[in-house]
């Protein structure tokens, strides 16, 4: 199916779901993630939980790269209140929860905040307690990690049951996405058969080499790893984007109709036919935060 008639597809399911009421379920949690920084990883998060708002779904993004505020500073938008508030002075959840363009909900973890990195257990549990109350404030929650394969970051990836990984066709961003994906494998809470992890080209020249990003990681971790990773899709270079990008406005709202945002919708619309029957008991941040628990567990 070609992009222009994938288009027309999406905009005849959004005429068709406008009269179909919303049902009460568990939020679905979808963690994105890199091997290395700067591939644009907080620009996917974003974009997709615009275009995922523009679908009519509630979403909320939960900024976990701590302290670097990748979120806040794409949006424009200094939030009077972020994670450390909770954490350490007792807010709730309700009230961190900053308001970005359409009505996009977002949890920042605050600009150059250490101590969140070196968080108490008793403070882990509370942060998982609050987060819950997701489950019932949002469609989707995106969890936006740092890069990499630190302890942290593979804590999210290892308890979400979807994880997206970008990468761009730089060799260097290939490798630490192998990196990354055999750290995953290699790690012992890491459960094979309940993982789904799809992975996003970015900044390619169109879709041949999207496909050709996919298909270099594909080919060793079937080889390697002997595991199994599948296709979301591309996100093509676009000069619009970068203009997007230094303007401090996501490219989904200050170009709508550029290469890349339409490349966005295409994405968001790929993950909700290619995943709406994920098991009800996958679903949800409360799901997600425990199995997150069980990782600090004594073993």
């Amino acid at each position: 199916m070609d992009q222009a008639t994938q288009l027309r597809s999406i905009i005849k399911r959004k005429d068709q779901q406008q009269f179909v009421p919303k049902q009460e379920s568990l939020a679905r949690v979808i963690t994105v993630t890199s091997g290395k920084g700067g591939v644009g990883k907080s620009n996917v998060s974003v974009n997709l939980a615009l275009q995922l708002t523009k679908m009519g779904h509630k979403v909320i993004i939960f900024d976990a790269d701590f302290g670097l505020a990748n979120v806040e500073v794409m949006f424009g938008v200094s939030p009077k209140y972020t994670l450390k508030d909770m954490v350490f002075h007792g807010m709730s959840m309700k009230d961190i929860i900053t308001e970005g363009p359409l009505g996009l909900g977002f949890i920042s973890g605050g600009s150059g905040v250490g101590e969140l990195n070196n968080l108490s257990r008793e403070q882990t549990t509370l942060v998982t307690m609050q987060l819950k109350e997701l489950d019932h404030m949002a469609d989707f929650v995106i969890i936006d990690t740092g890069a990499g394969i630190g302890s942290s970051v593979l804590d999210f990836v290892l308890a979400s049951p979807e994880v997206l990984i970008v990468s761009t066709m730089d060799p260097s961003s290939l490798t630490d996405s192998y990196s990354l994906l055999k750290a995953l494998h290699r790690s012992s809470g890491f459960r094979r058969t309940d993982s789904k992890i799809q992975v996003v080209a970015n900044r390619v020249s169109g879709i041949e080499e999207g496909r050709k990003v996919f298909e270099k990681l594909d080919s060793v971790v079937h080889q390697y790893l002997g595991g199994n990773i599948s296709y979301l899709g591309m996100i093509p270079q676009d000069t619009l984007l970068e203009r997007a990008i230094r303007s401090q406005k996501p490219v989904s709202v200050l170009y709508p109709e550029s290469r890349s945002a339409k490349a966005f919708e295409i994405l968001a619309d790929n993950l909700l036919t290619g995943s709406e029957n994920l098991p009800k008991e996958q679903r949800g941040i409360g799901k997600v935060l425990s199995d997150f628990m069980l990782l600090f567990a004594p073993s």
